[in-house]
């Protein structure tokens, strides 16, 4: 139990107010010193409104700062918002990570991936039992998830613990791994639990998530009865998906082959670990080839439509290996993350386009949630009856509505976003203080603040163009010849617009002031002023602009 002189306090950077990019931070001070302990650390998606944006996770600045006194990052689960950006922010944190063998196993394929897999000290978080980090006392609780393995923390305080749920549903029959321990959680509730800090994606739906065993026999009906090839895309790290899809398929007759990397690696992973044990190994991209249409299924990546994805490039028909078309069928097993819509949209466009018949969860059940609807949520609360409930993981109108369940089964809600401070004590928890937060970008390699000057010119260049002007002087910084001009997206170097914006571009140029033109910088900045006056006039647009300048 931690000492009684102990505050503890939690701080998420990411995931609370918006879906994915979860770190959270839990911080116990006391006389001894301040310590600080990571839970998840995740990647979120741009969506239709940050188009520049592929893949983005929290930026970590603040405890990096501290990472003196971080002792450790655990994960939940092997999903990409909780375990995703592990391998790009862990330099900056430089802690052991804790994770149990099926996300351990994912992470190392990352680490290696990043080169990493020799510096990153993994160690073992037991599935249901107690250890300690640091200060933290801490408890798991196996919870059912649509991945396996997946972990409740439990945190001991003075006050009673603070739960935090990481993602969850009660799934009588989740068919790989057991049930959520609804026994310890119970227990755990006896003992008196102070907070529960909990997921709420599924708090605005009424009723109960389902069963995987109910997507099972739903896969098996649906695909029974099919022609022609048939691709089904789930998410990749949902195990017990992967298995049943396998098991409809073979009934079937069909061969199941796997068509995208992501796939292979977590099958790799699932089958290192002791899963899929009931299924044969899959096909590979080639080996589906020799087929029969009749006699094959795929596995197929791309569930929300990344653009890179094996899925939207079959869509597109510009896969290397794989052609889907009339008489074929794509099951959807999976639901649409928010934000992914447009692009799970053009996909199925596409796909329809080339005479590909769809079956999604609103025709047939081939999907269930791996989140609490709330009647879950309010059994969840029975079994643990905590004082105060922090909502976490999912939007603003998500948040809201598990804090208004949490209200009515008695549990105080208490609300924050990304940044907050909440310590918890012997009264009421309060937000005490506040830190920095913000998002940063994979691009490539690299990661870039999403507020900073790359991304903010990119964003701009997206929206109002580019416009880049050439242009000769001479040693007295006069015009020598027509300026050129280039302005890919907003007009032809050959219309009249463009004469038209290079003759006011020019007359401001001659008319600068003799005290500009004998310095290449502030000639440069003038230049680019005019450009941007006569652009603004002509366009009613505000591109980014640039000016070459050549002194001859």
């Amino acid at each position: 139990m931690t000492d009684t002189h102990t505050e503890i306090a939690f701080l998420p950077l990411g995931g609370t107010g918006e879906i994915g990019m979860n770190l959270n931070l839990y911080r116990s001070r006391s006389p001894a010193g301040e310590h600080w302990l990571a839970i998840d650390c995740g990647i979120g998606f741009g969506g239709t409104e940050l188009p520049e944006v592929d893949v983005m996770m929290a930026d970590p600045s603040f405890i990096a700062e501290r990472r003196d006194r971080l002792t450790g990052l655990v994960i939940t689960h092997a999903h990409e918002d909780h375990i995703g950006a592990v391998a790009w922010l862990w330099p900056q944190l430089r802690c052991p990570v804790y994770a149990s063998p099926f996300a351990a196993m994912v992470l190392r394929r990352k680490l290696s991936e990043a080169q990493l897999q020799n510096e990153v000290r993994i160690l073992p978080l037991p599935l249901g039992g107690a250890l300690s980090i640091g200060p933290f006392s801490l408890r798991t609780f196996r919870m059912a998830h649509s991945t396996p393995e997946s972990l409740a923390i439990a945190i001991d305080t003075p006050h009673g613990a603070i739960l935090h749920t990481g993602d969850w549903k009660l799934d009588p029959d989740p068919l790989v791994g057991p049930p959520t321990d609804e026994e310890g959680l119970r227990a755990l509730g006896d003992e008196g639990v102070l907070a529960i800090v909990c997921d709420s994606t599924n708090a605005m739906v009424e009723g109960h998530s389902g069963s995987e065993s109910d997507v099972r026999r739903g896969l098996r009906d649906a695909i029974a009865g099919l022609s022609g090839r048939v691709a089904v895309t789930c998410f990749a790290s949902n195990v017990a998906r992967v298995e049943s899809i396998a098991m409809a398929a073979e009934e079937a007759g069909r061969s199941v082959a796997l068509v995208g990397r992501s796939l292979r690696n977590l099958n790799t992973a699932a089958r290192d670990c002791g899963y899929l044990r009931d299924v044969q190994q899959f096909l590979s991209e080639d080996d589906a080839l020799s087929v029969p249409d009749d006699n094959l299924l795929m596995i197929v990546t791309g569930s929300q439509g990344e653009p890179r994805s094996a899925l939207a490039r079959i869509a597109a028909d510009t896969h290397p290996n794989i052609a889907l078309g009339e008489g074929d069928t794509v099951v959807f097993s999976s639901r649409v993350i928010p934000g992914n819509e447009r692009a799970v949209n053009t996909v199925q466009d596409n796909l329809v386009r080339r005479g590909v018949h769809l079956i999604t969860d609103s025709e047939a059940t081939v999907h269930v949630s791996g989140h609490p609807a709330r009647e879950e949520l309010r059994r969840l609360y029975q079994l643990v009856r905590p004082r105060y409930s922090v909502p976490v993981h999912g939007e603003w109108r998500h948040l809201a509505a598990q804090a208004d369940l949490a209200a009515e089964m008695q549990a105080e809600p208490v609300m924050l976003e990304d940044g907050d401070i909440l310590s918890f004590g012997s009264g009421r928890p309060e937000i005490v203080d506040s830190a920095p937060v913000g998002r940063l970008v994979l691009d490539g390699g690299r990661l870039l603040p999403l507020n900073g000057g790359v991304l903010s010119a990119r964003r701009r260049m997206l929206y109002n163009g580019v416009v880049l002007a050439s242009i000769a002087v001479d040693e007295d910084g006069h015009l020598m010849g027509r300026p050129k001009l280039s302005a890919p997206g907003l007009f032809d170097s050959q219309e009249a617009e463009a004469a038209r914006v290079i003759n006011e571009f020019a007359a401001s140029m001659d008319s600068l002031p003799a005290s500009l033109r004998h310095d290449d910088a502030l000639l440069t900045e003038a230049a680019r002023s005019a450009l941007r006056r006569a652009l603004g006039r002509k366009l009613q647009k505000r591109p980014l602009v640039d000016v070459h300048l050549l002194r001859i």
